[in-house]
């Protein structure tokens, strides 16, 4: 496991195909909906670019949190939906994220502080039971 201020990182056995389902689901089971899943790995070789491993962008959402961030500070738009990365790095594959407590934090609005931990509380434990074989 990783961990900085900016991100969280967790390693599993499963393959990048395997560990991007895990995600979905544990997401699913926290209320929390894949607006969009983003091959890169695809889209580089489309524009006939050379790519390093795999990595898939899944940009994610809990509509209820997103509308009290949004009420709280139109401004907290920039930082939405919140991504969840799964990508092989180093022949082993990663499911990460950007800390919504480090992007919200950006923003100096202390009233959204207990919002993005509980949002980053959630998808770090998406991220752990995903991970998990």
């Amino acid at each position: 496991m990783e961990t900085t201020d900016a991100w969280y990182t967790a390693p599993t056995s499963r393959s990048l195909e395997d560990a991007s389902r895990a995600v979905e689901a544990a997401l699913a089971a926290r209320r929390f909906s894949v607006l969009w899943a983003f091959d890169v790995h695809e889209k580089l070789r489309e524009k006939g670019l050379e790519a390093h491993g795999r990595c898939r962008i899944l940009e994610v959402c809990s509509a209820p949190r997103a509308k009290e961030a949004l009420d709280a500070n139109p401004r907290a738009a920039y930082f939405l939906p919140c991504k969840v990365v799964v990508q092989e790095r180093e022949g082993r594959t990663e499911i990460g994220l950007a800390r919504p407590t480090a992007l919200i934090g950006m923003l100096g609005d202390p009233a959204l502080r207990p919002l993005a931990e509980d949002v980053e509380r959630t998808l770090v434990e998406a991220a752990q039971e995903a991970a998990r074989t």
